[in-house]
């Protein structure tokens, strides 16, 4: 689908909508995506990223529409990954742009990816402004925002940030501005972005905040690199991100189990009865059915998190294997956990998932609930009392 969107007078979205992805990097992505590129007309054309290697034409027939692109001076290169710069080599062919700018990082990844040293590079570090014509661009470096390589662009005549790939969304949509969509759907979607890309660099993103706060800079639109541009409120996002990054948990938790005969499901629901028995807010979380990347959304603001498995092989079944290795690269805190399961002839899984939640210094506050088979009346009574054992952790710890 080929749109173009003029953002602000002269600064024209140039992206892509990618109806159909479904999966990026293990996160389901239900609603698809886009790949925002911008294009902004002064006395130096300039167009800010490109859009993944299959979106190329797309791209040029919005370039197109408002300028031949050959009359492109400048490409600026806010991060190197594919999504964003996967049809650089063909645009800089098309284009041959007097500068290439990107951060010190990015030279090193680009000539990583693309092996091309003849490209007019010219490296730019935070706080250096070039003059556009009427505009000015002031760059900031973001490491690890979620690359080595990560950058936003501040345009300071019309108070706008690009903003690579923080504040944004994976979503599909015809719209380009969050008032034109349901904000609260809108705002799920970021939540989810935000918990499963960017949860491991909360430490950094909110030193970042910070930095970008004493800088006093007015920011009208924010313009990030997937989903909607911040056009009403934009500063609604940040504040999001600054609570994010806290990781404060609310009086919530999560039950999430995989089961083979139905016995760990026994014992999950009987648990999540002593949670909410407790006094905490739970959902209860069937690994069949839910994907990783919707568990690890509801994660975000929650205070403990119990999981479940059957014991296969002398190990946990592999969803739940799937699921707490990709939990554990996000590297979610201050929460308080526990494990259960049922086993046969051996009952391992309880062990190993106990592991990984003290690995990922989750506050374990049970040695881990294990049941022969099939529970009975008073091995369910048990998983009811773990869970309110687990409510009892939850309340203690908001104190």
């Amino acid at each position: 689908m080929r749109i173009n969107v003029e953002v602000k007078k002269g600064i024209h979205w140039v992206g892509a909508i990618d109806w159909s992805v479904r999966d990026f990097h293990g996160y389901l992505t239900e609603k698809g995506t886009t790949y925002n590129a911008y294009l902004v007309v002064d006395d130096k054309i300039t167009l800010f990223d490109t859009v993944k290697k299959a979106f190329k034409g797309d791209l040029l027939h919005c370039i197109y529409k408002v300028v031949e692109p050959s009359r492109i001076d400048y490409i600026v290169v806010n991060h190197v990954e594919p999504d964003h710069s996967g049809s650089l080599a063909e645009m800089m062919e098309v284009i041959k742009p007097e500068k290439l700018f990107c951060s010190p990082r990015g030279k090193k990844a680009l000539l990583e990816h693309y092996r091309r040293e003849d490209w007019p590079y010219e490296v730019v570090e935070t706080g250096r402004e070039i003059s556009l014509g009427k505009r000015t661009v002031q760059f900031m470096e973001t490491r690890m925002v979620h690359w080595p390589d990560s950058m936003f662009s501040y345009l300071k005549e019309d108070a706008l940030l690009i903003s690579s790939d923080a504040f944004g969304q994976h979503w599909a949509t015809s719209e380009r501005f969050n008032d034109e969509v349901n904000p609260s759907e809108l705002m799920r979607l970021a939540a989810k972005y935000y918990a499963n890309i960017l949860l491991p660099y909360s430490s950094l993103i909110q030193k970042l905040i910070a930095d970008v706060q004493k800088l006093n800079l007015k920011i009208d639109m924010i313009c990030p690199d997937h989903g909607l541009i911040w056009r009403e409120n934009p500063m609604q996002i940040v504040a999001a991100y600054d609570k994010w990054t806290r990781q404060a948990p609310a009086q919530k938790a999560l039950v999430i189990y995989d089961t083979m005969w139905s016995s760990t499901e026994f014992m999950a629901k009987a648990i999540c009865d002593g949670l909410i028995g407790g006094g905490v807010s739970t959902q209860l979380m069937d690994l069949r059915v839910t994907h990783r990347s919707d568990v690890i959304t509801e994660l975000l603001d929650t205070a403990a998190v119990v999981i479940g498995s059957s014991t296969l092989n002398n190990g946990m079944l592999p969803r739940m294997a799937d699921m707490l290795c990709y939990m554990k690269g996000l590297r979610p805190l201050n929460k308080v956990g526990a494990a259960f399961g049922s086993y046969g002839w051996s009952g391992e899984a309880v062990k190993h998932m106990t592991k990984y939640l003290e690995e990922m210094r989750i506050k374990v506050i049970h040695p881990g609930l294990s049941v022969l088979y099939v529970p009975t009346h008073e091995k369910l009574r048990e998983c009811v009392e773990l869970g309110r054992e687990i409510a009892k952790a939850v309340k203690q710890e908001a104190e």
